[in-house]
């Protein structure tokens, strides 16, 4: 049973439940569970309420303590029993135990089950003798050990034994069938007193082994107390390299600090010279004890700071606590996570400070600081993590985003860190590498690049990680803190989870400073990706020099690109090629302006072509020799086919959206596609693949892996013009070769709670008699036509897209299917 609060904790249980509140380094339920699994007890069912997500991810499937776990999960709180009820389907094979997960103990449980079947009992509970029984429940029994008489937290008037009710029960199934479903009930309150009045076999077995309720923080410290010395067969985390002595793995102990047995360290933390620790102490995992500090009689949770000469006296500290030099924590005092104590401060006696807050330089507090909130959301989106420019990603959050990532890295990681032109980039992005450098990571400052050549950097350099941050394609006035990979890619998921983990719990790594990470200028990054860009495309490819003109759109790469164009022979007139992000073309209305602007060009100029550069060197437009902008999945059909042409058998990838009629085209010339899913960072993950030679969208995104896994305009343009003149072909040409591309499109709204219900019954109704195709939403096939539903990853609505060949039939079939979800959601 582990749903309770553990109110009377707080605030150690502000941020977690009671049974992971941690007893020398180890949460309570973990404790009980190593005692299961010493007992036989493989099989565990937890029944959870407060912070359950908390619990689920602390202990997994149970294999870390020997047993096997589920869980089952009150919406509602049923009482002690009807919580139990409510997991009948896991339990009511054979007979079970129930244990409390926030409760201490070493009873020997496998004697109570022996016990409990002797007896041909229905129901046994382990009792046990307590000093003062005012807070349990007492029990009475016979020589035999039935029992005859329950109180429920009598008065000194009714105590009339010291045998208490220690919530360790051992059941038959058929105790279940005294309940009904979704109903409240307690096992003292409600169940027993109604077996005794049947006089059913129920009995008391009197545990003499450990047991402590914790239910209060002093009972909590002295909990820490009689584990570690010895009073329990509970065992301290960590290895006992003296006597009373435990020490963590990793951590560095200065040979002139002090321990005092008993104590018990956790895992890579750092006690410094002249530094007490003990006796009676419990210090958590990557806690750093400056010189003269002391901490004694003490519980510290893990991350914590505790500073120069700074005290710590029979108190209780939570998570990533500061505790600044000078500083005194005095007895029965309670701080909570993510608190920071200044210099000089003195928290009295038996004060309670709640999480994230701060206790000024100097000052005495004398009274409980009460807690607040803690902030909540989703961290990483598509392309990373996003938001308003200086209002939600400051630099208090980018700090927090890398200190997170530093510590998800393994330390003295290398990882590269660029940026757009914009001061809002650069702000962010200082305030990321300063706390890199705080987990000890090392930087790679490339300061102000494209991002080409910053992934290309990443995949060249022996970086494991990149950090770029610029302005949102699409929207100026939020800011992107995007992640690589050593290979250029976006990190993947499952690493994203990690950092966004660490990021909410504020479980960030602390170094000592003279372990810090080092910054270094990166030199050479732009001629490193000029020598491989004309290893593919030399020099001397090209047969004559055509004439084009090149809007930069205010990005980086004009300074790399304009150079070369010119060593590739190609005539370029450019404009807007000053690096400027807050006047770069993000819009689509902004882009068509310059598009039409570089149609006159080319027209009057009589050109062979225009490009257009957007997003920071990844997107490309193209305007044919004729002035006409080539859009969408137009300039897409081009590059495919240009590349199938060039470059016979290569592998094309392309997102599920992109119209099967290019794909006919590519199978006819004897290129292979390959299909994934619609978002960019997938795109890029599948160009990855070692058999795929080219990748691109409808966006302007091309990908050419042989360079890089990412979108590049500057290579793309280059390679536009190459293999034109391989072909000996003019664009408008090309274009006029095109068959039309019929695609239809809606956005649909649709609440979170009713997606999952409308795809299902989308996907039920297309079982049988056509073909179906689900490699990403559900993609239904009908002869010569497609249609498209995309449930959105981070937004309330689905995308509907539709192929046939006519625009009219298109639209009908996107009506269709929007009318029919419109439908289904609106049922449930």
């Amino acid at each position: 049973m582990a749903g309770g609060e553990g109110s009377r904790l707080r605030p150690l249980t502000s941020n977690r439940p009671k049974p992971l509140v941690p007893v020398v380094n180890r949460p309570i339920m973990g404790h009980i569970l190593s005692q299961l699994a010493l007992h036989g007890f493989k099989e565990v069912v937890a029944t959870l309420h407060y912070l359950p997500d908390e619990i689920q991810n602390a202990l997994g499937d149970g294999s870390e303590h020997g047993v096997c776990m589920t869980y089952s999960i009150e919406d509602v709180p049923l009482g002690t029993a009807g919580s139990v009820k409510q997991a009948e389907a896991l339990i009511k094979d054979d007979t079970f135990l129930i244990v409390s997960g926030d409760a201490l103990t070493d009873c020997h449980l496998s004697k109570a089950l022996e016990f409990h079947k002797s007896r041909q009992s229905l129901a046994t509970i382990v009792l046990s003798r307590v000093p003062n029984p005012l807070e349990f429940g007492i029990v009475i029994t016979d020589d035999s050990g039935r029992i005859e008489r329950f109180l429920e937290k009598p008065g000194w008037g009714e105590v009339f034994s010291d045998t208490v009710n220690t919530g360790i029960y051992i059941l038959e199934p058929e105790i279940l069938d005294k309940m009904e479903s979704n109903l409240r009930y307690d096992w003292s309150g409600d169940i027993f007193p109604a077996l005794l009045a049947e006089q059913a076999p129920m009995y008391g077995y009197v545990s003499d082994e450990y047991w402590c309720d914790v239910g209060t923080i002093q009972q909590y410290m002295e909990a820490q107390k009689q584990v570690l010395s010895g009073q329990t067969n509970l065992k301290p985390s960590g290895t006992e390299i003296a006597p009373g002595v435990w020490v963590g793995e990793g951590t560095v102990i200065d040979d002139s600090a002090l321990l005092v047995p008993p104590v018990c360290i956790g895992s890579n933390s750092r006690i410094k010279r002249r530094a007490q620790v003990g006796p009676y102490t419990a210090l958590g995992d990557s806690t750093l004890v400056e010189e003269g500090a002391v901490i004694e009689r003490s519980v510290v949770w893990d991350s914590c700071y505790i500073g120069l000469d700074a005290a710590v006296r029979s108190a209780a500290v939570c998570s990533r606590v500061t505790i600044k030099r000078d500083s005194k924590v005095m007895e029965d005092a309670v701080v909570g996570d993510r608190c920071l104590i200044d210099v000089g401060a003195t928290i009295r006696p038996r004060v309670k400070v709640w999480p994230d807050k701060s206790v000024e330089r100097g000052s005495t507090l004398t009274m409980s600081l009460v807690w607040g909130n803690k902030w909540r959301g989703s961290l990483f989106r598509d392309l990373g993590v996003a938001g308003l420019s200086n209002i939600e990603i400051t630099p208090e959050f980018a700090t927090r985003f890398g200190l997170a990532l530093g510590t998800v890295l393994p330390q003295h990681t290398r990882v590269v860190a660029s940026r757009d032109s914009s001061r809002s980039s650069q702000m962010i992005k200082s305030s990321i590498m300063a706390s890199l450098l705080s987990t000890g990571c090392d930087v790679i400052d490339l300061r102000a690049v494209p991002v080409p050549i910053a992934r290309h950097f990443t995949l060249r350099s022996d970086a494991r990680a990149a950090v770029n941050v610029r302005k949102l394609p699409g929207n100026a006035r939020l800011t992107l803190m995007e992640t690589f990979d050593e290979t250029g890619m976006y990190v993947s998921q499952p690493f994203e989870r990690k950092v966004e983990a660490t990021f909410f719990r504020e479980d960030f790594q602390r170094i000592d400073s003279e372990e810090l990470g080092k910054t270094e200028v990166a030199t050479g990054a732009n001629a490193l990706y000029k020598g491989d860009f004309f290893k593919l495309l030399p020099q001397s490819k090209l047969s004559r020099r055509p004439e084009v003109v090149v809007d930069y759109g205010f990005s980086p790469i004009s300074s790399i690109f304009q150079g070369i164009l010119h060593e590739l022979g190609v005539t370029a007139m450019s404009f807007n090629s000053h690096s400027d992000a807050r006047l770069a073309p993000r819009t689509p209305e902004a882009i068509s302006r310059h598009l039409e602007e570089l149609g006159r060009i080319v027209g009057s100029l009589n050109c062979e072509l225009g490009a257009l550069v957007t997003s920071e060197g990844e997107r490309l437009y193209v305007v044919d020799d004729r002035g006409r902008p080539l859009m969408g999945n137009t300039l897409f059909a081009v590059f495919c086919l240009l590349v199938a042409k060039t470059r016979p058998a290569t592998t094309i990838a392309m997102s599920v959206t992109a119209p099967s009629r290019i794909e006919e085209i590519l199978v006819r010339e004897g290129a292979r596609v390959r299909r994934c899913r619609s978002s960019a960072r997938d795109l890029i993950l599948t160009a990855g693949q070692d058999d795929v030679g080219f990748a691109g969208d409808e966006s302007g995104g091309f990908i050419d892996p042989r360079l890089h896994p990412g979108f590049d305009a500057m290579f793309s343009l280059a390679s536009l013009m190459s293999m034109l003149d391989q072909t000996n072909t003019r664009l408008s040409e090309l274009v006029d070769s095109l068959p039309d591309f019929h695609l239809a499109y809606e956005q649909v709204p649709c609440p979170w709670e009713t997606k999952g219900a409308v795809m299902r019954r989308l996907s039920e109704e297309h079982r049988q008699g056509q073909r179906v195709e689900l490699v990403d939403g559900i993609k239904v096939y009908d002869d010569d036509a497609w249609v498209l539903v995309l449930p959105d990853s981070f937004e309330p609505v689905f995308h509907v897209f539709a192929e046939s060949p006519d625009q009219g039939a298109s639209t009908g079939l996107v009506a269709e299917y929007a009318g029919r979800i419109r439908e289904l959601g609106a049922s449930h």
